[in-house]
């Protein structure tokens, strides 16, 4: 049985059975993400391994019910899937639960975390990382750091990965600049490392150079895929509402003065933006399906043009998707229907971790490499 990226029919059974574990009461994505670690549910396929798609469409799954979590689930499955390029497939100590982990490396500037080696073989962090999601419920979090002395790797190689403990003296967590709206559940906050042990994972460009870097990035796409999956199943379910209604009363007029209805279809808006979303969603589920067949059969490629191309064509088709329903929907559903508004504050911000024309300039670039393209049939 072909496992399918969420769509509009499939999206509320996807969600069902992923999130199960978690009590209905429970709304903190932090929670949330600890329940679905405990349960085994982000103990994902790795990608490049045969079941791609499986690890996307929970990407997905997760994205549609609430994109603070999913950005808190992302970061936890893509440290595994790192930690298990490194050869490290068992990271929880003896009696204690799996840590729940974050992926930071952004590097923006006057924002660098430094290294020095320990005499143990540990190192000593340095220095301050911003856009750390979820920094103050973390256990764990690989980041990217630099040596203390910049002369002794070339500059060419990339940064390096640590393995960092966040319960420890030496970390300290500010969130005193976040006044997102949107994501405003994802936390994202500044950490400040002072001296404090970690250990390197891999060597010298290591997060960077794996085939997964790359294959990771179109997890991302996978995600803003569901949360407009889920967008457009608000419309749906409007849309289904609006005309069962009106087929209600046609045949109740008909029954009572004996004539046929009049006047034009009260759906008709909705029956136009839905078709919008089909096409948007279908044709993007069928770009993510075969970026994942492309990963499972060339695990070792650099699918670098694959992540671009799909994450572009992901945040165009959120935006239209939100542009689509929010017209045909009004504004009472963005202001009664706590999800569904919740997602669209929220899915703008997400998408923008995309760079827009700076990612179609690196895939133009990428493609004038490449001996074909994937335009044809």
């Amino acid at each position: 049985m072909t496992t399918r990226i969420p769509g509009i029919a499939g999206i509320a059974i996807a969600i069902e059975r992923l999130m199960s574990p978690i009590p209905t009461f429970i709304a903190d994505p932090a929670r949330r993400l600890r329940a679905l670690i405990d349960a085994g549910r982000a103990a994902l396929p790795l990608p490049g391994r045969g079941q791609t798609l499986q690890r996307w469409s929970a990407l997905a799954a997760v994205a549609a019910e609430d994109l603070s979590l999913v950005k808190l689930f992302e970061g936890h499955t893509d440290a595994i899937a790192i930690l298990a390029d490194a050869g490290l497939t068992d990271v929880r100590e003896p009696g204690s639960l799996a840590p729940a982990y974050g992926m930071w490396a952004a590097e923006p500037p006057g924002a660098r975390v430094v290294f020095r080696p320990n005499a143990d073989g540990t190192v000593a962090l340095s220095g301050t990382k911003a856009w750390c999601s979820g920094a103050a419920v973390l256990d764990r979090a690989l980041l990217t750091v630099w040596p203390e002395d910049g002369a002794r790797v070339a500059s060419e190689a990339g940064p390096w990965l640590a393995d960092v403990d966040l319960h420890q003296p030496g970390v300290t967590v500010d969130d005193s600049r976040w006044k997102a709206v949107g994501m405003a559940d994802s936390a994202s906050a500044s950490v400040t490392f002072e001296a404090t042990p970690a250990r390197l994972v891999g060597h010298a460009g290591f997060y960077l150079s794996r085939s997964g870097f790359w294959q990771g990035g179109i997890g991302i796409a996978a995600c803003w895929h569901g949360a407009a999956c889920a967008v457009g199943a608000a419309l749906h379910a409007q849309a289904s509402a609006v005309i069962a209604g009106a087929s209600r009363a046609s045949v109740s007029s008909v029954a009572s003065s004996g004539s046929g209805a009049s006047g034009a279809d009260p759906g008709w808006h909705r029956a136009l933006a839905l078709g919008e979303v089909d096409r948007l969603l279908s044709a993007n589920a069928a770009l993510l399906r075969e970026a994942a067949d492309w990963v499972d059969r060339h695990p070792d490629r650099d699918a670098r043009a694959w992540a671009l191309r799909t994450r572009a064509a992901s945040d165009e088709c959120a935006q239209q998707v939100l542009r689509a329903v929010t017209r045909a929907m009004g504004a009472g559903p963005l202001c009664h229907d706590e999800a569904l508004a919740r997602l669209a504050a929220d899915l703008p911000v997400f998408i923008r971790q995309c760079h827009g024309d700076r990612d179609l300039v690196a895939l133009g670039h990428e493609l004038l490499k490449q001996a074909g393209t994937t335009w044809t049939l």
